[in-house]
């Protein structure tokens, strides 16, 4: 059942394996890169839990030793301080330049531990082994590396490419019914963006998928992979295209620092409702039919997602407020703001001419 998906960028290719039993085979899979047998892993507490003695037990079958680094989990991790540290633990255990880092976690261990490699001696390897379905389909794919300032997320990173990614899709039983659904926000955002025979399949298929059918994942995780590898082909540090995987986004942005970044609203629950609201002011402004958002609506209530604003607890600014979190977002261009709209289901587009008047109704009616 294993897939495998190559991103093909020139001196930096490298594959994506997706499918269950990696962890037990890394050993054999990450030997051929390796100078000599030994690996720096870099984790967290929760993962290295349920995660890391199986990773290390699939090296030591191929007799790779490694040393270990955990952090605390959580977002706020992705800080200069961690940065610094992980930097530091990693010269303190003579990592050279031809050596191989592992980033064993979700989207922040790969983040952070991507940005450490990427100026750690002006560039060391480092594979990806995503434990989330949000990281397993998007962060861990594509080399964006960073951390949050106080100024706002991601706002000090670099491209670094992973040299191999290993999504084992077994560990995914692990995650919570809602870490679970969050991810599936960042896939579904691959069907709605790009290709409507593959959101129509996420209909047919995606509860059961969340209810554990393993082919059903693989194939899940395998698209969303392949779809993100073709669109970083073309854009790789964010020109144009690439721009397209922002879908729902800026919203997104503009609310998880409306909620302070904590658990009162996941990432992929952010993108899922931004994808929502996104299709909505396409909606407004003619560019697609009034039944395309209320399909996507229609399907993150299936899925028993968050679906709207209002059912994001606590409370938010108002839509001015929201509004102005919007315009702090790093895809800002000339202080204009980007954003992704759709002409249909799978046919997004990225535009700066959207008029303030209309995201601000299409928000302040969402938290009416």
């Amino acid at each position: 059942m294993r897939e495998t998906v190559h991103v093909p960028l020139g001196d930096r290719a490298y594959d994506v394996l997706i499918g269950p039993g990696l962890l037990a085979e890394a050993g054999a899979l990450v030997a051929p890169m390796l100078p000599r047998p030994r690996l720096a892993i870099v984790t967290e507490t929760r993962v290295a839990a349920l995660h890391l003695a199986g990773l290390q037990a699939g090296l030591a079958q191929a007799g790779i030793d490694t040393v270990v680094l955990e952090l605390p989990p959580g977002e706020a991790t992705k800080s200069w301080a961690h940065l610094g540290q992980v930097t530091e633990w990693l010269l303190d255990q003579k990592v050279e330049r031809r050596d191989v880092v592992v980033a064993l976690g979700g989207g922040v261990m790969g983040d952070l531990v991507g940005f450490a490699c990427a100026i750690m001696r002006r560039g060391v390897r480092f594979v990806q082994v995503p434990t989330s379905l949000l990281a397993q389909v998007d962060s861990s794919v594509g080399g964006k590396t960073g951390i949050n300032t106080a100024q706002g997320k991601n706002l000090a990173g670099a491209f670094h490419q992973p040299s191999l990614v290993l999504a084992d899709t077994e560990v995914l039983a692990s995650l919570s019914t809602r870490d679970f659904l969050a991810g599936y926000g960042e896939v579904m955002k691959y069907g709605l963006l790009g290709d409507a025979t593959f959101f129509g399949w996420l209909e047919q298929n995606a509860p059961a998928m969340a209810a554990g059918d393993m082919a059903l994942r693989v194939a899940a995780v395998k698209r969303s992979v392949e779809m993100k590898a073709e669109i970083v082909t073309r854009d790789e540090t964010e020109q144009g295209d690439r721009a397209l995987l922002n879908l729902g986004h800026t919203f997104c942005h503009a609310l998880e620092a409306a909620t302070g970044y904590s658990d009162r609203l996941l990432h992929g629950e952010g993108v899922a409702v931004g994808c929502g609201l996104a299709f909505e002011v396409s909606a407004r402004l003619g560019l697609c039919s009034q039944e395309d958002p209320s399909r996507v609506r229609a399907h993150l209530k299936a899925m028993g997602m968050k679906t709207d604003i209002a059912d994001i607890p606590g409370e938010l600014p108002d839509a001015a407020g929201l509004l102005d979190l919007m315009g702090q977002d790093k895809k800002v261009v000339a202080g204009t703001l980007n954003f992704i709209l759709a002409r249909g289901i799978g046919e997004a587009f990225v535009t700066s001419d959207v008029p303030h008047e209309v995201v601000l109704s299409v928000l302040e009616e969402a938290l009416a």
